[in-house]
């Protein structure tokens, strides 16, 4: 039985996406960023699919230990790094590396007795983000501090990370590369700079690594544009069904507080699906689904488990069709601009009562 509401995972896509990745970037060492339970795709299983990427990046520490106890073996990098001696203690067990981005955290890793293994760390520079980061002056006392730590491997890593990348007439970017190139010249470490944005919008930025994300998943990280125009593929793809049609006459309001009027006769199509699975509720009015593969408008407001749409072109729709909210024929960047948001929070959103479906061939 078909439930009610699924995501498929088309993991080959996740596959081709990295292939582009290294198109765009091929000098260059992949860290694929699977924080947030890669994105809402399911972190352990991205990471098999995606076993040819050089290394991962994730968001936390406990994130980083759930891998590794999934057996991936790559370097894993810890962005949000570490912030008590108890979770410096978890990255040496688990052998993860870790952004350092305060002066606390080098405080903690000179308390700690340097009696085990070392941990391999990336000193993050702020050039204009204003999130983490050490600046100016203090970034280089930061890395004389972290070439003095018996505990730290040598050489020190060095990151930083774009604020405004996705815009590619905002002179940001450029300051951002000029003062993090500047700042590292002569330092022996590897260097990350470029997310997706970077990797494809600008790609003369000299990097050791790339840190790809939302690009693996088949988004596009540039507004007005999708995945496909990059040669990417969608790995997630939400669907649901028709489990009512029914006749509306002129004048009718549709759905909670009325927001929506027909303006002729007409017929309704009710969807399984709702914010309570993560179709945002703030979808507007006129976003398209495919029922039965042809595009039909929401109507009316989203509801926790139901939304409705317009089957006035289809008269034959009946309850039980087919119906995908986003996916290969429909942009999930679509999606997010109607519902005025990012495709980030659209795959990041799915609930745990979707249930996930992989192509039978590519189950990880």
């Amino acid at each position: 039985m078909t439930p009610a509401a699924y995501v498929h995972l088309d993991l080959e896509a996740a596959r081709h996406n990295l292939a582009q990745v290294k198109r765009y970037a091929p000098d260059n060492k992949i860290m694929a960023v699977i924080k947030a339970n890669a994105y809402g795709h399911g972190m352990t299983r991205i990471a098999t699919a995606l076993e040819a990427a050089d290394g991962f990046a994730v968001a936390r520490v406990d994130e980083g230990v759930r891998l590794r106890a999934a057996g991936v073996r790559q370097p894993i990098t810890v962005l949000q790094g570490f912030v008590c001696a108890d979770e410096l203690q978890l990255l040496l067990q688990h052998q993860l590396d870790a952004v350092v981005h305060t002066p606390e955290q080098i405080a903690i890793l000179q308390q700690q007795p340097a009696t085990g293994p070392a941990l391999s760390v990336w000193l993050k520079m702020d050039t204009g983000m204003n999130r983490l980061g050490f600046k100016g002056a203090d970034f280089n006392a930061a890395y004389q501090a972290l070439l003095a730590c018996p505990l730290v491997n040598q050489p020190v890593n060095l990151i930083t990370h774009f604020a405004n990348a996705d815009d590619l007439l905002d002179d940001k970017t450029r300051t951002q590369i000029e003062l993090f190139t500047s700042a590292i010249k002569g330092f022996p470490g590897q260097c990350s700079i470029a997310n997706s944005a970077g990797v494809i919008g600008w790609p003369n930025v000299i990097s050791d690594w790339v840190r790809p994300g939302l690009m693996l998943y088949g988004c596009s990280p540039f507004a007005g544009k999708t995945g496909g125009d990059f040669g990417l593929k969608p790995v997630m793809s939400l669907h649901s069904r028709l489990i009512a049609v029914k006749d509306v006459a002129a004048g009718e309001t549709v759905g909670y507080s009325g927001i929506w009027q027909c303006h002729a006769a007409m017929r309704l199509g009710v969807i399984s699906i709702g914010y309570g699975d993560g179709y945002h509720r703030h979808t507007r009015s006129g976003a398209p689904v495919l029922v039965n593969g042809q595009r039909a408008a929401l109507v009316g407001r989203v509801s926790m488990d139901m939304i409705t749409v317009d089957l006035s072109s289809q008269p034959n729709a009946r309850p039980g069709d087919p119906v995908t909210l986003w996916g290969d024929q429909l942009p999930i960047e679509e999606i997010a601009r109607h519902a005025d948001t990012i495709p980030y929070t659209l795959l990041c959103g799915i609930t745990q009562r979707v249930q996930i479906l992989e192509h039978p061939t590519l189950t990880a």
